[in-house]
């Protein structure tokens, strides 16, 4: 059960990551941001696949550079919305790009663990599923949610 469990959050997480990835077609900086989450649903998809995978020096190369590169850039968007936010941080590009670099993070991280333990113990799966349920659940409150919406610059509103 765990193992098909780890698979169809690495699976669920790799479609949210190329979902996100796709959305960003009409942002500003569109080429960045494809890459930024292009890399995890690779990797995660390659999780999703066969968890042994982790342990391979190439993954765990490419996903310690991509943690390093979102860690970095978090801190940095995090020390510019606690200087500059006067509203909830997902009324704010930088708030929800700051989301999606927590997740990338979040996940990877995760997946990095599971080296030891492809399919991981009962506490790494729970959090698994916490994070897979995270973003869509995210996704749909905020479809739902017009008026949150409404403030978003036009490149943000018409891809939903």
């Amino acid at each position: 059960m765990a193992p098909a469990l780890w698979r169809a959050c690495n699976g669920l997480m790799a479609a949210f990551f190329a979902l996100a990835a796709l959305v960003q077609v009409n942002d500003p900086d569109a080429e960045v941001w494809v890459v930024v989450y292009t890399i995890p649903a690779v990797l995660t998809l390659l999780v999703g696949l066969n968890p042994e995978v982790t342990g391979n020096v190439i993954w765990k190369s490419i996903s310690a550079i991509h943690i390093l590169f979102c860690t970095v850039w978090a801190v940095g968007l995090a020390s510019y919305l606690l200087h500059r936010t006067q509203q909830n941080i997902l009324h704010e590009e930088e708030g929800r790009e700051l989301s999606g670099l927590v997740i990338i993070t979040a996940w990877i991280i995760l997946c990095h663990s599971s080296s030891k333990n492809p399919v991981g113990g009962r506490i790494q799966l729970a959090i698994a599923i916490v994070i897979t349920l995270f973003p869509f659940i995210s996704w749909v409150y905020i479809y739902i949610n017009k008026e949150m919406r409404s403030s978003w610059p036009t490149h943000c509103k018409t891809v939903i």
